[in-house]
């Protein structure tokens, strides 16, 4: 059993990192099913994250393709935000947890199957106390600093509870509504989930949530398939695989409502 839940989440960590997301959408259910109490697998899951995010990250990084101003901006409310997710958890019900992460699928599945074109910088908004301007290789966007701050704390706050970096989330968060563009998008995200599993970490561990034999050995795992999966990131039908993946989230979001229920 345990060996069987190191290859699934061996494969998560490859496609995960595909996208620019941590894995946790994946991470936290596959334990759940295979009988992990909740909380450690939430736990669990978010040490994962960080794993893959540091895997993820150093690819990326040599592609130009994380905005690192802009992780510094949007990561300190979402982190905040997790940590205190982490540290709720304790006083939720885990019943209550699942259907919470059930809701976050499908909200996550909703956005990989919707298609929507990438972006292209926003040059209409006027900088100013409450919009910052960011160029990365020359492509120009703006930040509503009153629009995404809030937003991203609650998006820490509620992935922090159920385990999940938040990547599925911010990806089109950051396209859609800052209108980074989405090459940018996918390689800020992979280095903010880590930062954002940080602080639903410590949140987690700090009320005795994790058991580190089983997430180090997970974490050798993920490490890999993150190597495996940024690498093939620019070689996969991005479009066609974030359909395959959001249906199979719809999926895993029912099994988990079913569980709660």
């Amino acid at each position: 059993m345990k060996f069987l839940m190191f290859f699934l989440l061996f494969v998560a960590a490859i496609v995960a990192s595909m996208v620019g997301q941590g894995g946790g959408t994946y991470y936290t259910p596959i334990q759940v099913w295979l009988g992990v109490g909740f909380h450690q697998a939430a736990t669990t899951s978010l040490f994962l994250i960080m794993v893959l995010s540091l895997s993820a990250s150093l690819i990326f990084r040599k592609a130009h393709e994380i905005d690192w101003g802009l992780v510094g901006i949007i990561e300190l409310p979402t982190a905040l935000g997790a940590f205190l997710g982490g540290r709720l958890s304790r006083d939720i019900p885990e019943q209550a947890l699942l259907l919470l992460l059930a809701v976050l699928l499908t909200v996550a599945a909703f956005f990989m199957i919707r298609p929507h074109r990438a972006r292209p910088g926003n040059l209409q908004a006027q900088p100013g106390i409450f919009t910052l301007r960011r160029v990365h290789d020359g492509q120009p966007y703006d930040i509503n600093l009153l629009l995404v701050l809030p937003l991203m704390a609650v998006v820490g706050l509620l992935t922090g509870m159920v385990g999940i970096g938040g990547g599925v989330l911010k990806v089109p968060v950051m396209n859609i509504l800052l209108r980074v563009p989405m090459n940018v998008a996918i390689g800020s995200s992979a280095a903010m989930v880590g930062i954002t599993a940080t602080g639903g970490f410590f949140g987690h561990a700090s009320v005795g949530h994790w058991e580190w034999r089983s997430s180090l050995i997970a974490a050798v795992a993920v490490f890999i398939g993150a190597q495996i999966g940024s690498r093939m990131s620019a070689r996969v039908d991005k479009a066609l695989l974030k359909k395959v993946l959001g249906w199979s989230l719809l999926v895993s979001a029912a099994m988990i409502a079913l569980q709660a229920v």
